[in-house]
């Protein structure tokens, strides 16, 4: 005759539910933080809408063209003509810039400044848009 144990004994488990939920938490969390970190030298004018990836966390030399047609460096009201000279006086690691048009802005004066700041050696561009 086999005699039961009075205790039965249980083997652990690990419970990997709650800890997927943790998880995706503090992905959330991180995703949302990091949105909040991005850094736009621009000023606050009307962008166009549109769909477009996040750039990365960095500082970025950001050009403004308000819809009057006064263009900014980095908040920093400049002439047309002085726009070369002044992108030039920036440090050789920045190639990238952002060009932050208002949405009632004329396309010519917005070309302008991306063919000024080409000029004055930079090479790659990007636009700023709210996301829709």
């Amino acid at each position: 005759m086999k005699l039961q144990r009075a205790r039965s004994t249980k083997k652990g488990r690990i419970e990997i539910i709650p800890m997927i939920d943790v998880m995706f938490f503090l992905l959330a969390t991180f995703m949302i933080a990091s949105l909040s970190l991005q850094k736009l030298n621009a000023l606050g004018i009307l962008l166009p809408q549109g769909q477009a990836e996040q750039t990365k966390v960095e500082d970025k030399i950001t050009i403004t063209v308000q819809k009057d047609g006064q263009i900014l460096l980095n908040k920093t009201p400049v002439a047309i003509g002085a726009l070369q000279g002044a992108l030039q006086k920036l440090p050789q690691d920045h190639k990238d810039v952002v060009i932050a048009a208002d949405k009632d802005a004329r396309h010519g004066d917005v070309v302008k400044a991306m063919l000024t700041a080409r000029s004055a050696g930079i090479s790659d561009f990007s636009i700023a848009v709210d996301n829709e």
